[in-house]
């Protein structure tokens, strides 16, 4: 797989810069790039952040990946999640890998 330039990956690690990451991704889209965002560690307690939503809708179903050890690891059950989130966006770290790959441009958070 070779890297697109056209998409930018964000791997969030911390539930601290949630408004940069909003703004990061609007400001990707304004520029025409396509965003791939995984959230790992502390950031899955972002899944019941507002501001999450908002990104939930803005970044396609499949864009969008929760590492469902890590949503697990931090007490929530993945089989009972009621925050929009789909089977298809509960992802392993081997998800993360790919995503590396594919992306012209990373960025951690």
């Amino acid at each position: 797989m070779s890297k697109d330039p056209d998409k930018l990956g964000i791997f969030v690690t911390s539930p601290v810069h949630i408004n940069e990451l909003l703004k990061i991704v609007e400001a990707a889209y304004r520029k025409g790039k396509k965003v791939k965002i995984f959230y790992t560690y502390k950031a899955t307690h972002l899944t019941y952040h507002p501001i999450f939503e908002t990104i939930r809708k803005m970044v396609p179903e499949e864009d969008l990946a929760i590492c469902v050890a890590a949503y697990s690891c931090e007490g929530y059950e993945p089989e009972y999640h009621n925050q929009g989130l789909t089977e298809k966006q509960m992802r392993t770290q081997a998800y993360h890998g790919e995503l590396i790959e594919e992306v012209g441009k990373y960025l951690v958070l």
